[in-house]
């Protein structure tokens, strides 16, 4: 094989992965690269507030229907994607926003077709606090 061809598949190998890491995440891990997005616009003030609009666990053909989210104190978020019947279709959990976010309660929150969530994330000392799910 020339020289440039190798160069060129290397390169492919290197910047796939990264291109297509939505094609290869879940529902659950696309909230939590939310909120750790989140958590780096939230100033670092004590009381200092950030609403994260928009949430969704919709990734490439993934999680288009309605779902139900479960933000759980012990800092899991768990996502059952629902068809349009009602009917389980996948589910996901993780725990990766952990390290950047603290959850104050369990909340489940049920949505529809398309509907987003709003998270509210609030500066208390040194920690993010996730406080409100809408």
């Amino acid at each position: 094989m020339h020289r440039p061809w190798r160069l060129l598949l290397l390169g492919l190998l290197f910047c796939l992965p990264t291109a297509a890491c939505d094609l290869f995440s879940d529902g659950a891990t696309r909230i939590a690269y939310q909120i750790k997005d989140g958590v780096k616009k939230l100033e670092r003030r004590e009381g200092a507030v950030y609403h994260l609009t928009e949430v969704t666990p919709e990734g490439f053909r993934q999680c288009s229907g309605p779902y139900t989210v479960q933000f759980d104190r012990v800092g899991a978020v768990i996502v059952w994607c629902r068809d349009t019947v009602g009917t389980t279709v996948s589910s996901h959990s993780t725990s990766y926003h952990r390290r950047f976010v603290t959850t104050e309660a369990t909340t489940i929150i049920d949505k529809g077709t398309g509907e987003t969530l709003t998270i509210t994330l609030e500066r208390r000392g040194s920690r993010a606090h996730l406080t409100a799910v809408r």
